[in-house]
């Protein structure tokens, strides 16, 4: 999930089940993105709520509140900071975040399967779902697809083969890969590597 601020607004995007495309003409956009899990706790909504939107920041927080932050964003010459600076001062005043969902993080980066991951945590599966809807916006299996994407993509970043990077990522051979790249991103890994899209 992001924060995002582009020609005068605050926006926030939530988790995508599927690609987001940008429609229209091209734009400046700077963007914190929010560790997995901790948006929801910072935007005050489950992620869920979020789910493929974008939508402004006020209709979720004080439209004046808001407006003040916008205010502070234009002002600045560095937005990038500015922005982070207030992502990082919500932080501040919302407590010290659940750890729970980092652990869901942590078990499926490890590549443990649902069932293994609900068992380490000492949960049962349905509640490890419900706590997946309202800490990333969808189920831990479609997680774990998300998080062996990026892992996959560090590893061709790192100009890893591609047959190499689908098997050290966790899938089957470099077609299913190139399969999960389209569904999650929507365009080839050579073109989203390539920045393209």
């Amino acid at each position: 999930m992001d924060l995002l601020w582009s020609e005068g607004r605050l926006l926030v995007a939530g988790p995508d089940t599927r690609p987001y495309l940008p429609e229209g003409p091209a734009r400046s956009w700077t963007g914190v993105r929010f560790f997995p899990g901790t948006a929801p706790a910072l935007l005050g909504v489950p992620a869920h709520e979020l789910r493929d939107l974008r939508l402004e920041l006020a209709d979720l927080w004080p439209a004046a509140s808001v407006r003040r932050l916008c205010g502070r964003l234009a002002a600045s010459p560095d937005p990038a900071r500015a922005l982070e600076d207030i992502a990082l001062h919500r932080a501040a005043g919302t407590g010290a975040p659940d750890p729970l969902p980092r652990r869901v993080v942590e078990c499926l980066e490890a590549g443990r399967t649902v069932a293994a991951t609900a068992a380490a945590l000492g949960l049962g599966e349905r509640r490890l779902h419900r706590l997946c809807l309202t800490a990333f916006g969808y189920g831990p299996k479609t997680l774990a697809r998300v998080l062996r994407l990026q892992r996959a993509l560090a590893l061709a970043r790192s100009r890893t083969p591609y047959a190499q990077t689908a098997v050290r990522a966790g899938y089957a051979d470099q077609p299913h890969l190139a399969r999960e790249v389209r569904r999650l991103a929507g365009m080839p890994l050579g073109d989203l590597l390539a920045g393209r899209g």
